[in-house]
């Protein structure tokens, strides 16, 4: 660390530097500014730069760098794990930085560090385009696409990250690149599901789909249906086309569980009721099926900030019928009544026939077991956490043995190299060697320089 004084200087030009804000502790909007969605991570930044532009990114590095802090970086959404604030580290803080510009001749968008899915579908919504975007609105784009991302689009037009054209990076040396398949190719590799271990991603480019209609199905049945609906959507993934999607879910409604079916489709009302019909024809509580513009779909299950979290996921690969009665008995653990689910998607489709070069080793799985604890109770800490464990473990014997690192905390060094693929940690070491040899950007799941 600096002596005292530099690092009260370097505080006082930075402050005076950036077109952002800048805080630190005792400040007013301190708090604030270092509070994150997940309400259990509680960490207390040396200073934290809400950076508008790149040229205040590559200040708020080099400043870290000449203070010897270890660098966070905070894009526009949840950060469920937390790895977005670290105590007594330098933040830099990209939420300011948001716009989304289309071009919808090309039909390219570029994305902002800041950005979160929900600006990014409401700006490709009118031009009738959109993107592979995940399953919540408030969803961070840079660390979603980065770490791969998985969402309602995937089994159509593949994972987020297939759609990568470019990135706009701030490396640890505080300099500006730009990452494609014509520049630093090796590096543009690295980010197919590396995150943000080797710069700040100050900006995507990613390529759109026509979308003119998008349609879904969302069914509820009583808990003890859940056997027999997952059997039924199973069905509908195995013989309908890569357009049909969606979830199979346990949550709280009103204070009760239920078995929720959401099932999409890319494409008009008549396609999706020939599609789903098994599931159509199992006795249900309530139904709602239209078409629904893709932007709203994206916020049909939001969770608000400031709830606990924690979460983690095993990529299957079938769904017999023993997996399905395990992933059931799962839920009836599920605390009640809590916001927590568990959560179940099918893979498959332009996820599996996708690019199969870069770092995303559950391209090949069926399906992902994704629980969900969301909670407002210190005191259900332990139950809750001990759920989401005993949920994955029931499902894995049927693991792939990859890991979908976007729906996974700080669990463990093997869980990460799973999550990249065992046989890409020579690769990914060299390339963190190149662009981040002294391991700045440490917080996320991280790569070691080799």
């Amino acid at each position: 660390m600096a002596p005292l004084s530099k690092a009260r200087t370097a505080l006082v030009e930075l402050r005076e530097d950036l077109v952002g804000e800048v805080f630190a502790p005792g400040d007013p909007g301190y708090d604030d500014a270092r509070a994150v969605f997940n309400g259990m991570i509680d960490r207390r930044p040396a200073v934290i730069a809400q950076c508008a532009a790149d040229a205040d990114v590559v200040r708020a590095v080099r400043f870290g760098r000449e203070l010897d802090l270890h660098v966070a970086v905070r894009g526009g959404g949840h950060g469920v794990a937390g790895s977005a604030v670290a105590d007594a580290a330098l933040v830099v803080d990209l939420r300011r930085m948001h716009e989304v510009s289309v071009d919808p001749v090309a039909k390219t968008v570029r994305v902002q560090g800041g950005a979160t899915i929900g600006r990014l579908d409401r700006a490709t919504q009118p031009y009738g385009l959109a993107t592979t975007g995940g399953r919540a609105s408030g969803t961070g784009v840079a660390g979603f696409v980065l770490g791969g991302g998985t969402g309602w689009l995937d089994r159509a037009f593949g994972l987020a990250v297939d759609h990568l054209l470019g990135v706009e990076l701030v490396t640890a040396g505080g300099e500006r690149v730009r990452a494609d398949a014509d520049e630093n190719p090796e590096l543009f590799w690295a980010l197919h599901g590396g995150g943000g271990n080797f710069g700040v991603a100050t900006a995507l480019t990613l390529g759109l789909h026509e979308l003119p209609v998008f349609t879904t199905a969302l069914l509820l049945f009583p808990p003890s249906s859940g056997p027999n609906v997952l059997r039924a959507f199973r069905e509908v993934i195995r013989t309908g086309p890569d357009e049909v999607g969606g979830t199979v879910l346990y949550l709280t409604v009103g204070g009760d569980p239920v078995c929720a079916v959401l099932v999409t489709y890319v494409g008009d009302e008549e396609g999706l009721r020939g599609v789903a019909e098994p599931l159509l024809a199992l006795p249900h509580a309530a139904e709602v099926v239209g078409a629904m513009p893709y932007s709203e779909v994206q916020g049909m299950l939001d969770v608000p900030a400031g709830l606990r979290n924690h979460g983690s996921a095993e990529c299957l690969a079938g769904l017999p019928d023993a997996a399905v009665d395990a992933w059931c008995g799962g839920a009836a653990g599920m605390p009640v009544p809590t916001g927590s689910r568990l959560v179940l998607v099918p893979l498959g489709g332009a996820i599996a026939s996708g690019p199969g070069q870069y770092p995303v080793p559950y391209r090949d799985a069926a399906w992902v077991v994704h629980p969900f604890g969301i909670w407002a109770d210190p005191g259900d800490d332990e139950r809750v956490i001990e759920w989401v464990r005993g949920a994955g473990t029931a499902v894995r014997p049927w693991s792939t043995g990859a890991v979908c690192l976007n729906l996974v905390g700080d669990e463990s060094p093997e869980r990460v190299r799973a999550g990249l693929g065992v046989g890409n940690a020579l690769r990914l070491g060299k390339v963190k060697r190149r662009w981040d040899p002294d391991n700045v950007f440490r917080f996320n799941h991280n790569i070691r320089p080799l």
